[in-house]
């Protein structure tokens, strides 16, 4: 008994090793979504940072000022929309069907 409970410690680092891995590449990667045909894109971390917003200049009216900021909002919340897809198909990826054992956090 005492074998499988340090092959389970074992493979409970090997998973939090795994997960941290993952959570670190997260950090480099980026994803873009555009809102409004293209005139504003946001791009965000894997880490949910927002690193960038572009603005395309035909878009900047100053009587429109409100829907661009509407747009400005709507490529915001889609990049981290798909930011959160990434990082939940990379971590599910290494927790694998551990969801079942009632663990928090997994």
């Amino acid at each position: 008994m005492a074998m499988n409970q340090q092959k389970m410690l074992k493979q409970m680092q090997k998973l939090q090793d795994d997960m941290a891995r993952v959570q670190d590449e997260l950090k480099s990667e980026t994803v873009s979504a555009s809102a409004g045909g293209g005139s504003v894109t946001a791009t965000v971390s894997g880490s949910l940072e927002l690193m960038s917003i572009t603005i395309a200049p035909a878009a900047v009216d100053p009587e429109d000022v409100e829907l661009l900021q509407d747009v400005v909002v709507a490529a915001v919340n889609e990049a981290l929309r798909a930011a959160q897809l990434m990082a939940n198909d990379r971590l599910g990826a290494v927790t694998g069907g551990l969801s079942g054992l009632g663990i928090p956090g997994l």
